[in-house]
């Protein structure tokens, strides 16, 4: 049996008049980017016609390993059962282009992962500047026009002529030695099960690992406070990213999932929200210390961390006792 059509194309394939979700939209966001994989599903999924912010639900299982935060991403079975979605891997045996071409027809969409050098919209980032592995959805290809739309980060994009060609892998000095990771995104034949959603904000509750993981990011930037200032700038970054900028945005994440939790039966668990909150801004505030650490400065950010620490523990009860 074959699964449904993802969407129809009309009025998808336009930049111009795409409208983002409110999380890349709100002005009050603290972390209005989180990272590219969870930007993509939001805007894909609003795209498609749904509310991203139950994709969201595996925030409450995020850990601190020693090394960095979670890098949070909407998980398959979550997608299954909220959305009807199935999100697989494509296995290339084809060209990544007659592979995003071959979609339509096969009723689904692809996400791709591409260099962020192609990108234009990363300029002032990435763009024609560094080569960084980034992913994206197609949602047109002219390969006649050498011109693609795709969703990236907060919103739709275009690019043309030598950014197809570089994306693509098309034309000499540009193949790629190895293909992109490259799943499919279509409809499950079976019907999504929304009403299931606290089923699985309880599995997701119960898998998380032993303490607070708030303390354990908090270890690791006191032990940054040191190495930083000779690690530069560039170091500083990326390691900010994968550490405070992701464990700041999980927990605004999670403040949008406990209202929407509330709003499905779950009594309570909309006052998490503030905490989570207390956790999203005192990790920016910490980077910014951090920053200033790297550049040699003497910072001491144990304070914010431990107020952090404390507002974790205490949504993450609130989320617990209100689940059931």
């Amino acid at each position: 049996m074959t699964a449904a059509p993802m969407v129809s194309s009309a009025g998808l394939a336009d930049p111009e008049h795409h409208v983002a979700h409110r999380i890349h939209t709100d002005a009050e966001r603290v972390w209005p980017e989180t990272n590219c994989y969870v930007d993509l599903w939001v805007e894909t999924l609003h795209l498609l016609g749904h509310d991203p912010v139950p994709s969201l639900i595996s925030v409450f299982a995020a850990d601190h390993d020693g090394g960095q935060w979670t890098f949070i991403k909407p998980e398959q079975n979550d997608l299954r059962v909220l959305y009807g979605i199935e999100v697989s891997e494509e296995a290339l045996w084809r060209p990544v282009l007659e592979t995003v071409e071959s979609g339509p027809a096969r009723g689904l969409m692809h996400t791709v992962e591409v260099d962020s050098w192609w990108l234009p919209d990363t300029a002032g980032s990435d763009y024609r500047s560094g080569h960084v592995k980034t992913t994206i959805v197609p949602l047109s290809v002219d390969r006649a026009a050498r011109e693609m739309v795709y969703l990236h980060n907060a919103g739709a994009h275009r690019l043309a002529g030598e950014d197809f060609d570089g994306v693509f892998g098309l034309g000499s000095g540009v193949h790629p030695e190895l293909p992109p990771y490259t799943e499919q995104i279509r409809r499950t034949v079976t019907a999504a099960a929304p009403e299931r959603a606290l089923e699985l904000v309880r599995a997701h509750l119960d898998r998380r690992a032993p303490g607070n993981p708030v303390d354990r990011l908090a270890d690791s930037v006191r032990d940054a406070v040191a190495w930083l200032p000779d690690a530069g700038l560039e170091t500083f970054h990326r390691w900010a990213f994968a550490t405070l900028r992701q464990c700041g945005s999980t927990a605004e994440l999670a403040a949008d999932v406990v209202v929407w939790l509330e709003s499905q039966g779950a009594t309570g668990a909309a006052a998490a929200r503030e905490p989570f909150l207390e956790v999203a801004s005192g990790a920016k505030s910490v980077q910014f210390r951090m920053a200033r650490a790297a550049r040699g400065r003497a910072v001491d950010p144990s304070e914010t961390l431990a107020a952090m620490a404390t507002a974790w523990d205490a949504a993450l009860h609130i989320v617990d006792t209100s689940v059931g």
